[in-house]
């Protein structure tokens, strides 16, 4: 489960891109990619590495006008899911 304090990277050689070809965002990894949907990819915009999910939440949260406590439920769900596919790393 990833905290409100934990912050949350794109490891080495993995990066955020946009396929012209398909028009449309992937996480590239090497030898795996995985294609974005629109929620996907403004999660994967705020993480940079220095703020904390906390952080990225509530700005996704104003920026959407959205509950914070909802986009940080599916925020989890979602960047677990890449954690656990080595797709993205946590600084405690």
């Amino acid at each position: 489960m990833i905290g409100p304090d934990d912050i949350p990277y794109l490891p080495r050689g993995v990066r955020l891109h946009f396929d012209r070809v398909r028009d449309t965002w992937v996480l590239l990894a090497p030898e795996r990619a995985i294609t974005l949907d629109q929620v996907g990819q403004a999660i994967l915009a705020e993480i940079d590495g220095a703020r904390s999910f906390g952080v990225i939440t509530q700005a996704l949260a104003a920026k959407y006008n959205a509950p914070a406590e909802e986009i940080a439920k599916d925020s989890a769900g979602f960047l677990g899911a890449l954690k656990d596919r080595r797709f993205l790393e946590l600084q405690p």
